[in-house]
């Protein structure tokens, strides 16, 4: 006699899951082949396209100070992706992101230079500043039902002219604080830099350990300590090496002022990195977003707040662009009328998307914006060094994101025919 709560026990005849790292390998190479390809096209992307130019200008690209220049020129677009994932993920879109980090940046530096405020609050009004744009454009889309285009397309234009306002046509804001400008101009020490390396696959460890303890614990599936161990020293092989190579001297003269260290801007986007991920990862409000870019109309029967939950995500979304606005004040030194103009929106959206976030909602990590991120910083960075001609670095940057976004249409398909 058996009872309705006893745990199904394997028995001779059934098939045992192959947790070895090739049974690893198998299943991951069949998920991609059922159209879920995540962001293994960014990750090769970004591998290919680093051997190309180290191969084209092994001088200038492959080296450590320029590899240390490409992290900082490509944070302010990685923070304003890392917000449009909300977005994105909801199905929507946000173009006047650009403009709204524009507009943060001339909020924190007209406070500090103009009116001698505080860093600190400086800092809290920028965020503010970011916050109630979201909100604000979030309110119209989720209570109006205008849809988003329109909507962030005013919004584009209406920040582009309140940035000209604040800074002035032509004009600059100069910012010399120094705790604002050490962000994208200071490294940690190399013992920092160890530090922090360990405190970042001990972390992964941990965190990876208890997953398979909290599934264990549920009677789910776990994947097997080999695979577990692998990944960790795959991690740890990265970071090793990216410390040994930022913790060499890359100054062009040691003797007026040396130059080594991880640079600050890593362990700053790693903190928002694990945050937002915890939020749309562990969260209800983060289950609730991924469930309304699924099925807007079966999220709203099982009880979620839509709309609150759509202008939470603009919310988050222009707050991380008010950020991405901070880092330009500290790359720059200051704020122009341009500042988060040009093409950095396009650049954001591309990041996103090459990272491996859907365009049509319910499918997306933080960690896509990173990746998509380093993507086309490499475009930026490395073209130069080949052509001086911006109009065949226009081309290849939209080649790339019109390829990104095929690969996300053609596994959509591809997970519809197989039902994953």
């Amino acid at each position: 006699m058996t009872t309705g709560t006893a745990v199904p026990t394997a028995t001779a005849g059934d098939p045992r899951p192959d947790d070895s790292i090739g049974g690893a390998v198998r299943a991951y190479v069949n998920k991609v082949r059922g159209g879920d390809v995540g962001s293994l096209p960014a990750i090769l992307g970004f591998i290919a396209l680093v051997i190309f130019f180290s191969a084209m200008r092994p001088e200038s690209f492959a080296s450590t100070r320029n590899a240390a220049n490409l992290l900082n020129q490509a944070a302010p677009v990685i923070f304003i992706a890392m917000g449009l994932i909300f977005v994105l993920l909801l199905g929507e879109i946000d173009l006047a992101a650009g403009f709204t980090a524009g507009t943060g940046a001339a909020v924190l530096a007209v406070l500090m230079t103009e009116h001698g405020v505080a860093w600190p609050i400086a800092v809290l009004a920028c965020l503010a500043t970011g916050v109630v744009i979201g909100a604000f454009m979030g309110t119209l889309v989720a209570r109006l039902n205008i849809p988003s285009f329109v909507v962030t397309l005013a919004g584009f234009l209406a920040f582009q002219g309140v940035l000209l306002l604040i800074v002035g046509e032509g004009g600059t804001i100069g910012v010399t604080n120094e705790t604002i400008l050490s962000i994208m101009n200071k490294n940690l020490s190399p013992v920092l830099g160890w530090v922090l390396t360990v405190v970042v696959v001990a972390g992964y460890a941990g965190v990876a350990l208890f997953g398979t303890w909290s599934r264990r614990k549920a009677d789910l599936p776990v994947p097997s300590s080999a695979v577990l161990g692998a990944k960790v020293a795959a991690l740890a092989v990265v970071m090793i090496v990216v410390t040994i190579l930022f913790n060499q001297e890359r100054a062009v003269n040691p003797a007026i002022k040396s130059l080594k260290g991880i640079p600050l801007i890593v362990p700053f986007t790693l903190v928002f990195l694990l945050a937002l991920t915890f939020l749309l990862g562990k969260t209800a409000f983060g289950r609730h977003v991924y469930a309304v870019g699924g099925n807007t109309e079966a999220a709203r029967r099982a009880g979620i707040n839509v709309p609150m939950v759509r202008v939470v995500c603009f919310a988050i979304g222009s707050m991380m662009a008010a950020i991405a606005g901070i880092l330009f004040v500290s790359y720059n030194n200051g704020v122009s009328p341009t500042t988060g103009g040009s093409s950095t929106l396009l650049y954001a959206v591309g990041a996103a998307v090459i990272g491996g976030t859907s365009l049509f909602g319910g499918k997306g990590r933080i960690i896509d914006a990173i990746l998509g991120g380093l993507v086309v910083a490499v475009i930026q960075n490395g073209l130069p060094l080949i052509t001086q001609k911006s109009g065949i670095q226009f081309i290849v940057t939209g080649a790339v994101l019109l390829l990104a976004a095929s690969v996300d249409a053609l596994s959509r398909r591809r997970s519809a025919a197989t039902g994953r």
